[in-house]
């Protein structure tokens, strides 16, 4: 381990073949999100769907925060035929597939006439979508090292960002120029570069499920076992565990949904925001993964994920501070600067926190258990943003937002005696 603490033996380890797979396989995993979100909402506008109609479609998120359900399922069962790819590739691929049948589908469908349908294949995407990420998750967590958890943590979030990028700007530039179907019908296609790519990678490592037992027996080591594993090692902790991880990026998530109406009140035209926000704000975004991937690498994870707490709720201050700056492109480019910054080093160092959480006999169970934690308060929060802004203003609202970072804060270091004593133990 002595090269990684030298920037050329970290960057070379950016290389490994596991580190760079996780690039193009984060791609598949960012590019679904946005086409059954806001790209989807563009597109039911478009078509001259009713606003009402079209928040209902918000409730497809909900998918994605509720995956811990069957994440058990894929962290123990084989798949016939495709199982011969290994347990955690052949349930990638099975997502993989699954998105891109998905999405041509919704190509081929009419929002007038065929809305409902367009409802079924939307949550057909997210479903795929969610089982994807869940084995995905456990492979990016056995295929390598603890130590490189963190740059398996900034390849992956790079990936993503790409295929958000793909997804959201990508995509409204195909509709404008040809049309809707035809942008989906390419976003499908691009589901090919990540099922490439899996089926070139190695084998899993993980020791395959032994399906032969009763159905005692398989709703125990299934269902029961990866959550016992979890609160027996952390003990009373353990709900202190997973309050940190509701609260770490709340802040962040709760704010999220007032950034856009921010920009309109404020009067920055819409190619101002697409290229700052969009692209600018995407290179920001891959500059604080990477540089926390090195930091990882460097000191640990906790230093890193430290520093992530105070940035995410900073970073609202800023927005607090835009609120009463007018249309001044100067500050609009500071304050994205700084809050992709920040939400790259924060989320970088936090997935690879959640990552040491997880004990390998139950990768996949227990990170679905951490990351619905890590989504859905956040979500619920945003629910209630707009009654905030529209009560408080929006300098009180993102103050409001600021104070939900401090209780990660606060509660990091308790968190830091308890993981590093389990550690020590097992060690």
């Amino acid at each position: 381990m002595a090269e990684s603490n030298t920037l050329i033996g970290t960057i070379r380890h950016y290389f490994k073949p596991q580190v760079m797979a996780m690039a193009a396989l984060g791609v598949g995993a960012g590019l679904p999100f946005l086409l059954v979100f806001s790209t989807l909402n563009y597109w039911l506008a478009d078509e001259g769907v009713s606003k009402s109609t079209i928040g209902f479609f918000a409730a497809v998120g909900i998918t994605y925060s509720i995956k811990v359900i069957w994440a058990p399922l894929i962290d123990q069962w084989k798949l016939p035929l495709l199982g011969k790819l290994g347990r955690r590739r052949s349930w990638i691929f099975l997502g993989q597939l699954g998105i891109a049948l998905a999405l041509f589908w919704m190509s081929l469908l009419n929002p007038q006439t065929e809305l409902q349908w367009l409802a079924v294949a939307s949550v057909a995407v997210a479903l795929s979508s969610a089982t994807q990420d869940v084995a995905l998750d456990a492979w990016r967590i056995e295929a390598i090292d603890e130590a490189y958890q963190g740059l398996m943590s900034a390849s992956y979030i790079f990936g993503y960002r790409v295929g958000l990028l793909i997804a959201g700007a990508g995509s409204l530039y195909l509709a404008d120029f040809v049309s809707w179907q035809f942008a989906y019908q390419s976003m499908a296609l691009f589901m090919l570069l990540p099922m490439l790519v899996l089926l070139v990678l190695r084998t899993d490592a993980h020791v395959e499920a032994v399906q032969s037992e009763n159905w005692q027996a398989l709703i125990q080591r299934v269902i029961v076992s990866p959550f016992k594993n979890f609160f027996y090692r952390y003990g009373r902790a353990s709900l202190a565990i997973l309050a940190f991880v509701a609260l770490y990026r709340l802040s962040d998530i709760a704010m999220g949904g007032m950034a856009n109406p921010l920009y309109s009140d404020l009067g920055f035209s819409k190619s101002d925001v697409a290229s700052i926000a969009k692209v600018f704000g995407f290179f920001m975004t891959i500059l604080g993964a990477f540089a926390c991937g090195f930091a990882v690498v460097r000191f640990g994870v906790i230093k890193p994920l430290f520093v992530g707490a105070i940035l995410v709720a900073t970073t609202n201050l800023l927005f607090a501070w835009l609120s009463v700056s007018g249309a001044d492109l100067t500050v609009l480019t500071l304050v994205i600067s700084a809050d992709n910054l920040a939400a790259g080093i924060a989320n970088t160092a936090f997935v690879a926190f959640l990552s040491s959480l997880t004990d390998r006999e139950y990768t996949a169970t227990q990170y679905a258990l951490f990351s619905s934690f890590m989504t859905l308060p956040g979500k619920l929060f945003s629910t209630t943003s707009g009654v905030l802004v529209e009560s408080y203003g929006f300098t009180d609202f993102f103050f409001i937002c600021a104070g939900l970072g401090i209780p990660a804060i606060l509660l990091l270091p308790m968190i830091t005696r308890v993981t590093q004593g389990v550690k020590a133990k097992v060690a």
